[in-house]
């Protein structure tokens, strides 16, 4: 079985003072602007590291739930947060690091079955397993 999701973006301009907008098939994301200054300066919009992290954290906590339910443990809540480390190298720019942090409240867990989740999970991720960076990963359980 194979899924195919897309999404599309759109750029006019020079690198500096050009302007981009991404748009995703399910409409989620429509017309979002992105450019330079979004992605280096900390304007508002959107920026290519920020995507990675939302996607990246989505997937990581959907996977969760799945090694929880094969586990027989069904989690109450499962905050994941991903940082995207972008460094400037020799030949340009890379993505170095994801840092994922993930807090969650479960039942009847323990906290050394639960980081073995975390962990396998982190290995497992659909997205993990797309980076070719660094992934760190800490875990708080309530």
């Amino acid at each position: 079985m194979t899924i195919k999701k897309s999404a599309s973006a759109n750029w006019s301009g020079d690198i500096k003072s050009g302007k981009g907008s991404i748009s995703s098939e399910s409409g989620a994301l429509e017309s979002q602007p992105y450019g330079f200054n979004t992605r280096f300066e900390d304007k508002a919009g959107t920026n290519p590291e920020e995507l990675v992290a939302a996607a990246h954290c989505a997937c990581y906590s959907m996977a969760l739930s799945l090694a929880l339910t094969e586990a027989d443990y069904v989690a109450d809540d499962i905050k994941t947060t991903a940082t995207v480390s972008l460094d400037e190298v020799d030949d340009g720019f890379e993505v170095s690091h994801i840092a994922l942090n993930v807090e969650a409240k479960i039942e009847g867990i323990s906290q050394l079955k639960f980081d073995e989740l975390c962990v396998q999970t982190k290995e497992g991720c659909p997205i993990s397993k797309l980076m070719n960076a660094e992934i760190s990963l800490s875990t708080h359980l309530n």
